[in-house]
């Protein structure tokens, strides 16, 4: 059984379909209809709820897609939709949720079909700050939210004045509103009792139309192993941010899913003598931060990985067990020297990550094995990096080209160079051919330059409705231009999205003439 908290009510699901999305369930079987259906496919954020975790008896709140969350996933949680913010009928303004009254207020509100994603983005970010963020925070925020029907000011507006009605605490229902409080306490003492039990929640529908149709929730790395072994047509889920579009898009199924996310194995984030070890299952929001001060290089790119509800949900052992050749921590984590753990009843391995890829969606992972953790060595003084990311949209968007570059300064010679893309070939793989060029050498716009010349011999890119083959080509060559660039202070972070622009709009000229 799963048991969880929608808005104010405690909610028991004995059986349903593995695949059956948060958004489908709360609008066909709830009768929720505020949530919207957009894509289908975690891009427009129609269907954006929020979602708490209880954490050590305290709940914690974010933003999620409900079309990519899966039901089963939402065992020991409270889900909070739109209807939740106001119960009234016809209430008065001020009788609204301070975000709802501020996109009335500042004409921020649309058609109404996208509006209660936005409103339940605002939602979360009003959840998780006493006062106003600031505009960049706000920006993050409805990153995943792409109507803008009226203008992006009256919407910026709207943030920033819902935390400034008073007595705006009493109205944050999932702290302050005392309706809560019962079905928290029940929520919390099920939940534990099902922990201390130790036991695995098996959810199977007994109907004949949906005979043998299992989600699993192990509670730990041994449960997962063995559920694995004794099914090994299960399929793995943690956010399912690309799972639920195959659902969705492509109406490829699977009847039998186990989640990863109740393991607690593969939800930690340490950090010791030997480096850095991420869970598998460990949503990408959850240690980012941490990440991004020991790699701040490496913040732009997880920035524009897909939007805030997305990296809400997703997982980096996701993206890698998917084995997309454009998905963007691949390429980073290679040239980081990342290693793999992985684990089956028959026992634990660790493997390069650079070795994990062997085709296209093709992986060294065992039909029994699950990825437990990836570890990143201890950062050295002398470490420099380089990451970038080539896609249509700077924000919430895949990519066409990602390359980052890492090595060693022994002196003004580099050294220990690694080069990794994606989107160039079948896999995410490195360019040891252009890393040669550049072992040993200076770091100049000469070598650079010549090493890039080598990227057509690591890679004979296709081309696709994402960008051709001479363009993926040329757009790597002309990164190596902007990391001396960078790296030799002529432009700084923050400038290298307009110089993707500009550089891309340049090499579609290029091209387009030449192809004339």
């Amino acid at each position: 059984m799963v048991q969880f908290l929608l808005n104010n009510e405690m909610v028991k699901l004995q059986a349903f379909a593995p695949s059956l999305s948060i958004l489908d369930w709360l609008r066909t079987n709830m009768g929720k209809v505020g949530s919207k259906e957009g894509c289908a496919s975690g891009d427009c954020g129609a269907c954006t709820v929020v979602v708490g975790d209880l954490i050590n008896g305290e709940w914690h709140y974010k933003s999620i897609n409900a079309c990519l969350m899966l039901v089963g996933n939402l065992h020991g949680k409270h889900l909070l939709t739109v209807e939740a913010l106001t119960t009234k009928m016809n209430p008065a303004v001020e009788d609204l949720h301070p975000v709802q009254r501020a996109m009335v207020e500042c004409h921020g509100s649309q058609c109404g079909f996208c509006t209660p994603g936005f409103i339940m983005s605002l939602f979360a970010l009003y959840m998780n700050f006493e006062t106003y963020p600031g505009k960049e925070k706000v920006i993050q925020a409805l990153g995943g939210n792409l109507c803008r029907c009226t203008g992006y000011q009256p919407i910026l507006k709207a943030a920033e004045k819902c935390f400034s009605y008073q007595n705006q605490a009493a109205q944050n229902i999932a702290h302050k509103d005392h309706r809560f409080s019962k079905q928290v306490q029940a929520l919390t003492i099920s939940l534990e009792k099902d922990l201390a039990l130790n036991k695995i929640p098996m959810i199977e529908n007994t109907t004949s139309e949906r005979e043998g149709q299992y989600f699993y929730l192990p509670q730990n790395l041994s449960q997962l192993c063995e559920l694995k072994a004794s099914h090994p047509k299960a399929q793995f889920v943690a956010g399912a941010t690309d799972l639920s579009v195959e659902f969705s898009q492509r109406l490829s199924y699977n009847n039998q899913l186990i989640s990863v996310r109740y393991c607690p194995e593969l939800m930690q984030f340490n950090e010791d003598e030997q480096g850095l070890h991420i869970g598998a299952a460990l949503p990408y929001s959850e240690f980012l931060d941490r990440f991004s001060e020991i790699y701040p290089e490496s913040h732009e790119l997880f920035e524009r990985l897909g939007s805030l509800q997305i990296r809400n949900a997703g997982s980096l052992g996701g993206s890698i067990a998917n084995a997309s050749p454009i998905g963007d921590p691949a390429p980073l984590f290679i040239a980081l020297n990342a290693s793999l753990e992985l684990q089956s009843i028959r026992g634990n391995r660790i493997m390069p990550l650079q070795d994990f890829f062997l085709d296209y969606r093709k992986t060294q992972l065992a039909q029994d094995e699950v990825i437990v953790a990836i570890h990143i060595p201890t950062r050295n003084p002398e470490f420099n990096l380089s990451c970038h990311k080539i896609s249509k949209r700077i924000e919430d968007d895949i990519s066409a080209v990602c390359l980052v570059l890492s090595y060693q300064l022994d002196g003004d010679k580099m050294q220990d160079v690694r080069c990794a893309m994606g989107g160039m070939a079948a896999t995410p793989a490195l360019a040891k051919n252009v890393a040669q060029a550049l072992e040993g050498k200076t770091f100049s716009l000469e070598n650079l330059q010549n090493a890039a010349l080598q990227i057509q011999v690591d890679f004979q890119p296709l081309s696709d409705v994402r960008a051709s083959s001479a363009y993926r080509l040329q757009v790597s060559r002309n990164l190596f231009d902007r990391i001396w660039y960078q790296g030799s202070g002529k432009i700084q972070l923050q400038q290298d999205s307009d110089l993707a622009i500009h550089s891309i709009s340049a090499i579609h000229t290029r091209i387009n003439h030449a192809s004339l």
